[in-house]
This record gives C-alpha cells, sequence and structure tokens, in this order.
C-alpha cells in the first residue's frame, strides 16, 4: 500500500485547491454569482444592528410604540431578505457542481481505461474506487459550502470591524485583540489536522480494498473457514481508521475551542468596558447595543474558520489523491521501434503473420539487477498458421502474449503483423486486429450477449478488421446476432440457451454465477465473435472436462484455419490444435518444430509434456518414456 500513500505536507493545501479551478471553469460564473449573493445576504445581517441601534436610541428612548413596531417590520423584511437570498444561492450552485462532480469522476474513469497494465498491477482496487466516489464526494461539498463561505465569512468580518470602528474605535480594537494568537493556533493545528486528513483518507482506500477482495472471494473465505480472520483483518484497519478519525476529532474540537473561547473573552470585555462608558456617558446605549449585535453577528463567521479550515483540508488531500492518478502517464499510443534500446529495425518490408524479433521485457518495478522476464524472443508466426507455446511455469508465456495487444510494452525488439510494428500502430487499430482470451476469463454484470459482443469493436462487423461497412443499423444487428450465435457454437457454449433469459440474462458479477467452464468457454465466444486476423489465446481450454473440450477443439480449428494464431499450451491436446510449437525456456525460444519433432529432438519439451519426471526435466539422451515414433507413453492424456 506503500506505493500509493504520500505523506502530506508536500504541496500547500492553496496549491492543491488552486489545481481544482480548470475542473470547475465551467461553472465558475455561477458559482462566483453565488458567492455575490451570499456577501450581500450575510452583510444584511450587519445591518440588523444598525437598526436595533436606532431602535433604542430612537423611539424606545422616546416611547414612541409607532417608531418601534417600524423598527421591527424593518427587522423582519432583513432576516427574510438574508434567508431568500441564501436559499437562492444553494439553489444557484447545485446543478452546476453536481455536474463538475460527475465530469470529475467521468474522467477519473477515462483515465483508468488509458492507464497501463503495469499501473493496475501496481494499484490496490480499493484505493482507486475511494477516490473515484469519497474523494469527489468532498470536493464537490467543498464547492458548495467551504469555498464559499471562506470567501464570504472574511468579507463579513472586514465588512463588520469596519462599522464596528465607525462606531467606536476602542471596542472595535478590544475584539481584535485575539487575532494573532488566534492565527498562530490555528496555523499550529491545521497542519496537524491535514496530516491525520491525508491518513484517514488513504485508510478508507484500504479498507476498501479488504471489502472488495472478501466479497470476490467470499468462496475461498466459506471454502477454507477463514472468515474470522478476515473479520480480525477487517477490525484491525477499522481500529486504525476509528483511531484516525478519534484524533480528527480532538483536533477539531481544539481548534473549535479555540476559536470559540478566545473571541467569547473578547465579547464579555467589550460589554463591561462599553457598560462603563455608557454609566459614564461617554456612549449611547443603542451604540452598546449595535456593537454587542455586531459582534455576535460577527460570532459565527470567526468561529466557523477552524471548520471551514478542516474542511478545506480535507479537501485538499482529496484534490492531491485525485491527480496522483491523474497525473500518472496513459500509454502512449504509437511509438518507434527504432527508438527502443537494443533495437535495429531492419530495412525493407516483413514478411506476413506474426513476428517476435529480439523482444525482451522487463517488468517496471523490477530490480535492475534481476533477469528480464523474456530476454530475446525470437519468433515467426506464418499467416494463417497456428503456433503452440509452450514452457514451465513462470517461463513468461502469459507475459510474451500480453505483449502482442501491447497490455505491456516490450523494453527491447519489436513485435510485427503483417510486417507492420505494432508499435507505430494505433492502439485501437492494433486491438481490432488482434483478439485474446486470457486464461482467467473475466466476465462483466452484463448479459452473456453483451459479454461475448465485447469482442466485436464498436459500430463493426465481424470479420472486417475494425472498420465498419457502410450499412443500416438493422443489417449491423443482425450480423452481430449471426456473428453471437457462431461464436456460442465454436465455444460449444450452447448451455447460454438454457438459462432464465437465454443470451438477455445477467450473468452477475465476474460470471461467478456460471461455472468455470461455462465463464471460460463465454471468454473464448468473446475472442472469435470478431473474426481476428491474429488470436491470442491463453490456455483457453483449461477449465474444460474432456468431452466438451473435444467438441470445442472441432469447432476451433476452423475457426484457426483463416486465422494467425498462438495459443498457450499446457496439455498435449491443445498443443495438437497447433500446426507447430514453439518452446519457450529461459527467456527465449529454444526450439521450434512440430509436436512429434520436439518430443523426438527436445528433452525438456518431452519431459514438460509427459511429465515423467517431477524433479527435474531429463538431460539429454536420457530415456523420457517414449517410443522410437514419438507417442506419448500409454495413459498420457492428449
Amino acid at each position: 500500500m506503500s506505493t500509493t500513500h504520500i505523506s502530506a505536507g508536500k504541496r500547500s493545501a492553496v496549491r492543491s485547491l488552486l489545481r481544482l479551478w480548470p475542473c470547475v471553469r465551467p461553472a465558475r460564473n455561477r458559482l462566483l454569482f453565488a458567492a455575490l449573493v451570499a456577501i450581500v445576504a450575510s452583510c444584511l445581517s450587519l445591518v440588523i444592528p444598525l437598526v436595533l441601534k436606532w431602535m433604542v436610541d430612537g423611539p424606545v428612548a422616546d416611547r414612541d410604540p409607532s417608531g418601534v413596531w417600524l423598527g421591527a417590520l424593518a427587522v423582519l423584511l432583513l432576516g427574510f431578505a438574508e434567508a431568500l437570498l441564501f436559499g437562492f444561492r444553494r439553489w444557484l450552485v447545485a446543478r452546476p457542481l453536481a455536474e463538475v462532480e460527475a465530469r470529475m469522476r467521468a474522467d477519473l474513469y477515462a483515465r483508468l481505461q488509458r492507464l497501463p497494465i503495469a499501473f493496475h498491477d501496481r494499484w490496490p482496487s480499493g484505493q482507486l474506487l475511494s477516490r473515484g466516489t469519497t474523494d469527489l464526494m468532498i470536493v464537490r461539498m467543498f464547492f458548495q459550502f467551504p469555498l464559499t463561505f471562506l470567501l464570504v465569512n472574511a468579507v463579513t468580518i472586514a465588512v463588520g470591524f469596519v462599522i464596528l470602528f465607525w462606531q467606536g474605535w476602542l471596542l472595535a480594537t478590544v475584539l481584535l485583540a485575539p487575532v494573532v494568537p488566534l492565527l498562530a493556533l490555528i496555523s499550529f493545528y491545521e497542519a496537524r489536522f491535514a496530516t491525520a486528513s491525508r491518513r484517514s483518507q488513504d485508510q478508507v482506500g484500504d479498507l476498501t480494498t479488504v471489502v472488495e477482495e472478501s466479497v470476490l472471494g467470499i468462496r475461498i473465505i466459506k471454502g477454507f473457514g477463514r472468515h474470522r480472520g478476515q473479520v480480525r483483518a477487517f477490525q484491525e484497519l477499522a481500529g486504525e481508521l476509528r483511531g484516525t478519525e478519534l484524533l480528527k476529532a480532538r483536533l477539531l474540537g481544539i481548534i473549535w475551542a479555540v476559536i470559540t473561547v478566545l473571541p467569547e473573552l473578547a465579547v464579555g470585555s467589550v460589554l463591561v468596558l462599553g457598560t462603563v462608558r455608557v454609566a459614564d456617558g461617554d456612549l449611547s446605549a443603542g451604540t452598546l447595543v449595535a456593537f454587542l449585535s455586531i459582534a455576535l453577528a460577527l460570532r459565527w463567521p470567526v468561529e466557523s474558520i477552524g471548520f471551514l479550515l478542516a474542511m478545506s483540508q480535507e479537501t485538499a488531500t482529496a484534490t492531491d489523491r485525485y491527480f496522483e492518478v491523474m497525473d500518472e502517464p496513459e500509454e502512449k499510443d504509437s511509438a518507434s521501434a527504432g527508438d527502443r534500446p537494443g533495437t535495429a529495425v531492419p530495412e525493407g518490408a516483413d514478411g506476413g503473420g506474426l513476428r517476435f524479433e529480439g523482444v525482451a521485457f522487463r517488468y517496471p518495478d523490477a530490480d535492475p539487477q534481476a533477469a528480464p522476464v523474456l530476454g530475446g524472443v525470437d519468433l515467426e508466426i506464418r499467416p494463417g498458421e497456428t503456433m503452440a507455446l509452450v514452457g514451465g511455469t513462470g517461463s513468461g508465456k502469459t507475459t510474451l502474449t500480453a505483449l502482442v495487444p501491447r497490455l505491456h510494452e516490450a523494453t527491447a525488439g519489436r513485435i510485427t503483423l503483417d510486417g507492420e510494428d505494432i508499435a507505430a500502430m494505433p492502439r485501437e487499430r492494433l486491438r481490432s486486429l488482434v483478439s485474446v482470451a486470457f486464461e482467467e476469463p473475466t466476465l462483466f454484470s452484463a448479459t452473456v450477449a453483451e459479454n461475448v459482443l465485447m469482442g466485436i469493436a464498436d459500430g463493426a462487423a465481424p470479420g472486417d478488421g475494425g472498420h465498419p461497412p457502410e450499412r443500416r443499423r438493422g443489417e449491423r444487428d443482425a450480423g452481430r446476432s449471426a456473428a453471437l450465435d457462431r461464436a456460442l457454437d465454436v465455444a460449444q457454449a450452447g448451455f447460454v440457451h438454457e438459462l432464465p433469459q437465454g443470451v438477455d440474462t445477467e450473468v452477475g458479477e465476474q460470471g461467478l454465477s456460471l461455472s468455470g467452464g461455462q465463464r471460460q468457454r463465454l471468454a473464448l465466444a468473446r475472442a472469435v465473435v470478431g473474426r481476428p486476423r491474429f488470436l491470442v489465446l491463453d490456455d483457453p481450454l483449461s477449465a474444460l472436462d474432456v468431452h466438451t473440450e473435444a467438441l470445442v477443439e472441432a469447432a476451433l480449428r476452423r475457426v484457426l484455419a483463416d486465422t494467425t494464431a498462438l495459443v498457450v499450451a499446457h496439455r498435449p491436446s491443445t498443443v495438437l490444435l497447433a500446426d507447430r510449437v514453439a518452446l519457450l525456456s529461459g527467456g527465449r525460444i529454444s526450439a521450434v518444430g512440430t509436436h512429434q519433432e520436439l518430443l523426438r529432438t527436445n528433452a525438456e519439451y518431452a519431459w514438460l509434456m509427459s511429465g515423467t519426471d517431477p524433479v527435474r526435466a531429463p538431460r539429454d539422451g536420457e530415456d523420457t518414456g517414449h517410443g522410437s515414433d514419438g507417442e506419448l507413453p500409454e495413459g498420457t492424456a492428449r
């Protein structure tokens, strides 16, 4: 988690909050107008004490009932106007701020879709969820209340003290006496509050991660009886968050107490001094009443400063967390293969098919001294050919397949499709040419049809390489329906027609309402539905029973006949789908040939396929248990 936690204090709250200005630019006119309305409403409250002064020194002193009623009516109208203006201000900001929040959330989501896989491997999902929900809600609340009222209260306090000094400089000076100690104490406690606020929001992200993992992994938790351990882990994190929130409450309580006590002492001093001056005849009773009324009217603007500053600190923290994601560099859409280290782009056009030329890969956060996952892969898959990729666990097979659709970027070498370097292709075009099915099938909370048809580019017809033909909408929908039926047939996924709503059945979160084999068949259907020119399959049949596997293989052969394919294989039955086999060992392709050729000539391949020695691969020349014809030993699954 430490990779995502950044200590508070590296950026001032003001600098952090200023980064939000471009986000609110579309709503700035209404925000400024709303602030002006709030200032007028707040200043009306300062007019009321002047009316009271007139009443006390005039109608009350002169025992004039009509004047008293007139003054009371004026106070009532001023109060009503103040309430009306504040209500109008809230109406002004509600809709535009909701739109600002929605736009920021949409921008964050879009950014997450464009960030590289390495970023998502590094960041816990709960941290990202909390940034897109809780943090943005805090930002909206800041625009709605603290931002406006920090300005409104500052203007109100300034106007109030101008009026106070106009009424009498001595009493106004007494009221101003607490300002310096107030600022010093607020500054001290606000810094500590900012640190606690950052810790609290990070802990919310950690807690969200635990909840999400527990919900998604509920079968494992129940299957191994680990619910008590998960509850303890949750309670520990919740306890840490509780402690941080209590610390924030204590700091906020101290800030509030300081801001309340010092001004109250000043008001008390003004009352005593003013009463003495009234008794001595140096001050009118109406002036003292106005003084005390203005001081009480300024009480909320002064006392709310601590609360508003605390909310501002929380918003600054939320803003930093939001921009931590937004500042991450996106995937580069295209690059020059010649810019990569150790790569020389040959002159002239390459042949067709899929080619790996000196491809190397190291994870971005890997130890620089550690060996790369892939250390120079050279492999050619001819047009229309199916190549099986075989290797031991951890040899880098899945990593190599992820390089083809550029889920990861090769750190050296290049990959070409029909002679064109994929690094120079726009990702949208590349991923319309290459279709993938991963070892772990992932489905979304959508219908069966929606999950499968994700394999077709928006608006495209199957088989056109992502370039939609000019046809009517109805024809396109018919084509997609036919493609769906064909893909389900290839994947032997006829079980979907027995679901309650057929292909319109919601499969639930991650498709957990289906079995592992059913999810894998739908993932395979998604990979083949668009009739891609290049197909990358990562052990696509691992979760199928023997009979279903045989049916899928028979249907898949028809698809592979028209496609250039790279298939990661762990079982001989999957290998037999391929025209040739490549053995990945030590980060390189160590052997290429047909299944039978490698069984006869490569001891490591024979060991991987037969599993006769679980301790080590046989050395060259050792008896592998295979006959002279290269067939597998009796009883070995094909």
